[in-house]
């Protein structure tokens, strides 16, 4: 099982060096890459204890669990049927003592119900993401910031979002990547500024 209490700060910044080097192989402006890293991450790839920043998603660990676990589960308030049954709990620590828990269960079942990193990807995306399993891709978000960045540019590709993040149609993206739900958060609105920010 992979050990989160154990890992603290081996995990490597982004530079900006990784990001040219991603941003140039990718075929995407260096400014519109730095915007969504900017939006999406708000910076940073790790909490303050060097972990991948998470965002477990109990809706997500109900529909993966076995049925006859589901039932234990929900009574931890690790699983439930429904987006926004009950609210998150707030804190990086919080998030990671419910993964835990959650691992308990089914390690896979509950990577998958996380989004990771600076891209928010989440675990079930692995193989869109470029791995062959979520271990491995957990993993990698845990080796450096500029692998969760590259995971990032992957799901991008895989979901044909490229053209819209090349040609700056930021509401197109924006709904392809976080969903319909974009405006309500002002995704959009967000990647504009900051990718004039970055172009400036």
């Amino acid at each position: 099982m992979i050990d989160f209490n154990g890992f603290k700060g081996a995990a490597r910044k982004l530079t900006m060096d990784d990001l040219e080097a991603i941003a140039d192989s990718a075929g995407i402006e260096l400014a519109a890459l730095r915007a969504v890293v900017a939006v999406e991450a708000a910076g940073s790839g790790f909490d303050s204890d060097g972990r991948p920043k998470i965002l477990y998603e109990p809706h997500i660990f109900w529909r993966l669990l076995d049925e006859e676990d589901r039932q234990d589960a929900m009574d931890e308030e690790l699983a439930y049927p429904k987006w926004g049954m009950k609210p998150y709990p707030k804190g990086s620590d919080a998030q990671y003592e419910r993964l835990t828990d959650a691992m308990e269960y089914d390690q896979s079942a509950a990577l998958q119900s996380c989004s990771w990193g600076m891209g928010q990807v989440m675990g079930g995306n692995y193989r869109v993401a470029g791995y062959a399993n979520v271990e491995s891709m957990v993993l990698a978000c845990m080796e450096s910031e500029a692998n969760q960045v590259e995971m990032m540019v992957n799901f991008i590709k895989g979901n044909r979002l490229l053209a819209a993040l090349q040609s700056h149609d930021w509401a197109a993206f924006a709904k392809g990547y976080n969903g319909p739900g974009y405006a309500k958060n002002a995704y959009d609105v967000k990647l504009a500024e900051a990718y004039e920010r970055f172009s400036g």
